[in-house]
């Protein structure tokens, strides 16, 4: 979907309260129930988890980035949590949960940052991360089929065999699962090569299990599949993932130091334009690349602390001969390099993307962070940002690949100085054309395009026609002919 401005919100929001018309929670009487139809012989095999600190674990993601969700979202809890290892457990649970009216939110490995998998509305929360096996690798095209539940490293030690590698992982890869990934991701290492996940060509299909008093398994080609794709699983439930994979490369990590910082958004912004193979390139302004830990820890030839502005670098080893004198000439300073494969320590993987915050926040829980794509030339906007802000803003930049042109998403750090600072901030990004997705707000597309998509509700009309997948994540739902008034997702 285009990155058209046209389509931007008129005016940016951060959430401020719940959803105003989510369905009650389960009564005792439906609790019972449904414990009971999901205890019996027919689906024997289920794990049902009704109290304890596992219950609350499993209700959770990683929210906490945002100091706006966090008071909205820390006390929401499942009634009930269920884990399938089958895609007929998964049939049972939504059909049980479908004839008693209990809301149902799916959960992968709960890696997400926006409350993806928070049971906004209570009821169950059917964890799939028992759904984990792969079920066909195509020899010659590589087209990979797994369940939902795999795991991204364990499905890469796979492919490895056979000389295929993914295309796109987030930095929690060895955390992160694969539904997850389509449900609640859009991008990460390797999209500085290959774009976003909804870009076509990566997802080629979908199993889905609908939330129906008789549910259907259903087969879905790449068309079908789109709507499904980051709707934080409000609109079908992915039981297995059929998608795109690419010849395995021996990637070598990189990390540069540059003395200036327009000399390292000069190397971030060429890199991309020569024909040098590389599947991540991120930026770390000096104050953040200070605080994170380095590839491959301390020691004689190991990584030094950052003395600089630090580019770091995945390239193919073939890249190297011309990387390295390239990158001199662009005025940066190699400090380490190292084979990704079998090197010791943190994976330079871990210290980009949501990684970095992740890092950061360790440090110091007040950083919070941002999202956006921006503008081209970069500089004016990164420059006026940073007079405006100071050292409450830390750059943090990605090169990414958006509709076939090589972009900059920047992630920057931010330091929380409350709600009228943020969109402030947010507004004035936006004034000097970056495109941002919010990372403060509930709804699929409050934190998207700001724009309903009605794929993705007529979606939902079809596999979840009673409203029960993640109730409050889909705003559009409550926005469609007949549906009541919509909630006040988010306000100013």
């Amino acid at each position: 979907m285009p990155l058209d401005p046209a389509l931007r919100p008129a005016e940016l929001a951060v959430a401020s309260q719940l959803p105003s018309d989510l369905p009650a929670p389960a009564s005792d009487a439906q609790l019972e129930a449904l414990v009971a139809e999901l205890s019996s012989g027919a689906a024997q095999g289920l794990v049902l988890i009704r109290s304890g600190p596992e219950l609350e674990r499993l209700s959770r993601d990683f929210f906490s980035y945002s100091p706006v969700l966090t008071p909205l979202l820390q006390d929401r809890q499942a009634q009930l949590v269920v884990k399938a290892s089958c895609s007929e457990q998964v049939r049972l649970v939504a059909g049980a949960c479908a004839r008693h009216g209990v809301p149902l939110t799916l959960r992968g490995s709960g890696t997400g940052n926006y409350g993806q998998c928070v049971p906004l509305a209570g009821g169950v929360v059917l964890d799939l991360s028992g759904l984990n096996q792969v079920r066909r690798l195509d020899p010659l095209s590589g087209v990979l089929t797994a369940e939902a539940g795999c795991l991204l490293a364990d499905l890469e030690q796979q492919l490895a065999p056979h000389g295929r590698e993914l295309r796109l992982t987030p930095s929690t890869r060895r955390s992160a699962s694969l539904g997850g990934f389509i449900a609640g991701g859009s991008g990460g290492i390797g999209s500085v090569r290959w774009g976003f996940l909804r870009d076509p060509g990566h997802l080629l299909g979908l199993e889905v299990v609908t939330v129906e008093p008789e549910p259907r398994l259903l087969q879905l080609d790449a068309s079908a599949s789109a709507p499904l794709n980051h709707a934080y699983g409000s609109n079908g439930i992915l039981t297995a993932v059929t998608l795109a994979t690419a010849a395995a490369v021996s990637w070598q990590q990189l990390v540069v130091d540059f003395s200036s910082w327009r000399a390292a958004l000069t190397a971030i912004r060429s890199l991309p334009a020569t024909a040098l193979l590389l599947n991540g390139l991120c930026l770390l302004e000096e104050a953040v690349a200070r605080q994170l830990p380095c590839p491959g820890g301390h020691g004689p030839g190991l990584c030094p602390a950052a003395d600089g502005h630090r580019l770091l670098l995945l390239a193919a080893a073939d890249a190297l001969p011309a990387l390295e004198p390239l990158l001199a000439a662009l005025g940066g300073r190699l400090v380490w390099q190292a084979p990704e494969q079998g090197s010791r320590g943190v994976p330079l993987r871990e210290l980009c993307w949501n990684h970095t915050t992740l890092h950061m926040r360790a440090h110091d829980p007040s950083w919070t962070y941002l999202q956006m794509l921006l503008p081209q030339p970069e500089a004016p906007a990164l420059d006026a940002l940073k007079q405006r802000w100071g050292d409450d803003l830390l750059w943090h930049l990605e090169a990414v690949r958006q509709q076939g042109s090589q972009r900059l998403a920047a992630l920057p750090l931010v330091r929380w100085r409350g709600r009228a600072a943020l969109l402030e901030l947010m507004e004035q990004a936006r004034q000097l054309g970056a495109f941002l997705f919010n990372p403060h707000v509930l709804t699929v597309e409050d934190g998207g395009l700001g724009v309903i998509d009605a794929d993705q509700v007529a979606a939902k009309q079809t596999y979840d026609p009673a409203g029960l997948l993640n109730p409050g994540k889909l705003l559009g739902w409550t926005e469609r002919p007949g549906a009541s008034a919509p909630w006040p997702g988010s306000v100013a």
